[in-house]
C-alpha cells in the first residue's frame, strides 16, 4: 500500500508540474502573440498627446494652389458667402460634386429653403450664384471624344 501511495504522491506531482510548465507556455504564447501585433507595447504605455493642435482663424481661411483648404472650395470671388451660407447645413463636397446652371442652382437654393429650412439669403444670393456657376458649372459626361489625326496600321500575319 506505501508503494501505492507514493506512486500517487509522484503522480499528483508531476500532474500539478505539467500544469504549471503549460500554463507559462501558455502565457508565453500569448504575450509573443501580442507583441507581434502590438510591438510598441502601446497598451500599457499612458497616452498623452504632446501637444494639442488649436485650429486657428487663419488655419480655418487658408488657401493653398486656388482651394480653400478647409473646405476644397476654388478660391474665387463670393468663396466666403458660400462657405458661411452652404457649409452649415451639409458638406462643401456635396456642392462640389453637384455642376449645374444658374437656373438649376437657383432651384436647388428654392427646394432647401422650402424643405431643408434654409434661410433667405438676400443679397447674398446672387453671389452664391454666381461663385456656383463660374466655378461648378455643368459639364459634359459621357464617352471621351473621338481620335483623330491617328496613323492606323495593318496588322500582319
Amino acid at each position: 500500500m506505501e508503494k501505492e501511495e507514493q506512486f500517487r504522491y509522484q503522480a499528483k506531482t508531476i500532474y500539478r508540474i505539467m500544469v504549471i510548465v503549460f500554463s507559462m507556455i501558455g502565457l508565453v504564447t500569448i504575450a509573443g502573440i501580442y507583441l507581434i501585433t502590438d510591438p510598441t507595447l502601446s497598451l500599457f504605455k499612458k497616452t498623452t498627446p504632446d501637444s494639442l493642435y488649436v485650429l486657428t482663424e487663419e488655419d480655418e481661411d487658408k488657401i493653398e494652389n486656388g482651394i480653400h483648404v478647409r473646405t476644397g472650395f476654388v478660391d474665387a470671388e463670393g468663396l466666403m458667402e458660400v462657405v458661411n451660407n452652404c457649409t452649415n447645413c451639409h458638406s462643401s463636397k456635396l456642392v462640389i460634386q453637384n455642376r449645374m446652371n444658374k437656373e438649376r442652382w437657383i432651384a436647388t437654393i428654392r427646394w432647401m429653403q422650402e424643405t431643408q429650412n434654409l434661410w433667405d439669403l438676400g443679397g447674398n444670393e446672387d453671389i452664391i450664384v454666381n461663385y456656383l456657376v463660374t466655378n461648378y458649372p455643368p459639364g459634359k459626361k459621357g464617352r471621351r471624344a473621338v481620335l483623330t489625326n491617328i496613323e492606323w496600321y495593318d496588322l500582319q500575319e
